[in-house]
C-alpha cells in the first residue's frame, strides 16, 4: 500500500495510527500541502477532492476520506479490532469520531483558512480564534462523552477509532495554543495513548516529510557507515 500523506495532516495521522496498530506496512509518499501539491493534476488523478490523505492499495485503487478508509481498514483487517462488538458501542464511538470529523476538522483545515484571509480579510488573530472558537466546542463534547465512561481511551479501556481521530486534533490544538485546561479526561487520554508505539511512530515529527525527518535523512553518515564497515 501507498499512504499519501502530509506529516501534519490530521486525517492522514488518524490513517498512521490505524496502519500501525493494525501492523501494517505501507510506503510513504509525501504531499507537501504548503507547496499545494495536493492540487496538482497527478495527486487529483488520484484523489479528486485534492486532499490528503489518500490510500493506494496492491490493487491500485485509491480509497480517499479518512473516516471512510478508517471503516474499510476495520472490515478488511478486524485484528486488533477498533470497534466494539457491541451495535449500541459501535454507534457511540461513531459519534466521537464524526464531533471530530464533522464538526471540528473541517472548518479549521488549511483551506478553510486560508480563505478566510484571501476573501475575507481575516489576520493571523482572527484565524486564531476562529480554531478557538471551534475546536474549544468541540472538546466540550468530547469532554463529556469521554469522561463518561470512565476508562483509560476515549469509550472505555480498549483503544478505538475514538482515540485515533482524537490524538491528531489534540496535537492541532496544541499547536495553535488552544488551552486543553477544560478537558481534564481528554489530555489524561492523550498523554496515556502517547506511551504506545503505534500512537508514536505515527506522530508527525516521526515522519520523513517533517523538518526533524528531512534532518535525520540529510545527517551525516558515521565514520563506520563511510568506511563500509
Amino acid at each position: 500500500m501507498r499512504l499519501y500523506s502530509y506529516f501534519r495532516s490530521s486525517a492522514a495521522y488518524r490513517l498512521r495510527i490505524a496502519l500501525a496498530l493494525k501492523g501494517l506496512d505501507y510506503d510513504y509518499v509525501a504531499v507537501n500541502l504548503l507547496k499545494s501539491e495536493q492540487t496538482e493534476d497527478h495527486y487529483r488523478s488520484l484523489n479528486p477532492i485534492g486532499l490528503v490523505p489518500a490510500l493506494q492499495l496492491d490493487s491500485q485503487d485509491v480509497l480517499s476520506q479518512s473516516v471512510a478508509v478508517l471503516e474499510w481498514l476495520e472490515e478488511k483487517y478486524p485484528n486488533p479490532a477498533l470497534l466494539p462488538a457491541d451495535a449500541l458501542a459501535r454507534a457511540r464511538v461513531r459519534a466521537f469520531v464524526n464531533v471530530i470529523a464533522c464538526d471540528i476538522h473541517p472548518i479549521c483545515n488549511l483551506s478553510v483558512t486560508n480563505y478566510l484571509k484571501t476573501e475575507f480579510g481575516a489576520d493571523q488573530d482572527a484565524v486564531l480564534g476562529w480554531y478557538h472558537q471551534w475546536m474549544s466546542r468541540g472538546f466540550e463534547a468530547l469532554e463529556t462523552l469521554a469522561a463518561s465512561t470512565q476508562g483509560s481511551f476515549c469509550m472505555g479501556d480498549s483503544v478505538s477509532l475514538a482515540d485515533v481521530c482524537l490524538i491528531p486534533q489534540l496535537y492541532n490544538a496544541n499547536r495553535f495554543g488552544i488551552d486543553l485546561g477544560p478537558y481534564p479526561t481528554l489530555t489524561a487520554i492523550n498523554t496515556h495513548c502517547l506511551t504506545l508505539e503505534a500512537f508514536q511512530s505515527a506522530a508527525p515529527e516521526q515522519q520523513p516529510d517533517s523538518p526533524e525527518g528531512v534532518a535525520r535523512a540529510t545527517e551525516p553518515q558515521s565514520k563506520l557507515q563511510r568506511d563500509g564497515q
